[in-house]
């Protein structure tokens, strides 16, 4: 997906201010899109730029069944929020020579992976994206003020839901399980980022 030009002027726009490393955060609900227009950022600003993803910082699917909390996972309390602000703060203060790696999240683990993304400090731009990032409570409070610009992807909800049920189906949920998660647990996370739209800088109408 190529990124739209009002999008690319303000990622130059970024760029252009004095004061080093700058972060972008891209936040929307569960299968809003987040991951796709990261990816796009990425592709138009190649060698400038690394995504970090929130979602390395879920909690393993072991710890989240000996919390319970399991049959909620992708709430804000399934996720280690202070290792997710600690890891913003050292990416927006690089060290010369030092490289800074970020945990991925592996959909068919049902777990994080740490080291998996170098962060070189040489990086002008780091994306990160997730739900949270606008959140005020569960320990995202420090992470709005750490994104130098905050876009919130809101595709029709009709397009959404259809998005989560088939990235559910594709990583191993039956149709209608998949269904209902995506309506369940899903659908309440949803209406909790959907509140944090008005302290996002633009919303994006990703179709």
């Amino acid at each position: 997906m190529p990124l739209a030009p009002d999008l690319v002027h303000r990622v130059d726009r970024l760029l252009a201010a004095p004061g080093g490393r700058r972060v972008l955060g891209i936040t929307g609900a569960p299968g809003a899109g987040k991951s796709t227009l990261a990816a796009a950022v990425a592709q138009a600003f190649a060698g400038r730029c690394v995504v970090v993803p929130m979602d390395g910082f879920h909690l393993a699917q072991r710890e989240l069944e000996r919390l319970g909390r399991a049959d909620r996972k992708g709430a804000p309390d399934t996720f280690d929020a202070p290792g997710y602000v600690a890891l913003l703060r050292r990416v927006r203060q690089p060290v010369d020579g030092e490289v800074v790696y970020a945990p991925e999240y592996r959909r068919d683990l049902r777990h994080g992976v740490t080291g998996a993304i170098p962060v070189p400090a040489d990086v002008p731009l780091v994306v990160t994206e997730g739900n949270y990032l606008l959140l005020d409570r569960d320990g995202f409070g420090p992470v709005a003020a750490l994104l130098d610009e905050s876009w919130f992807v809101q595709p029709a909800e009709d397009v959404r839901l259809e998005r989560l049920v088939a990235r559910h189906e594709l990583f191993g949920k039956a149709p209608e399980a998949a269904r209902a998660w995506a309506l369940g647990p899903d659908q309440r996370n949803a209406e909790l980022v959907s509140a944090t739209r008005g302290r996002a800088d633009v919303v994006v109408p990703l179709g």
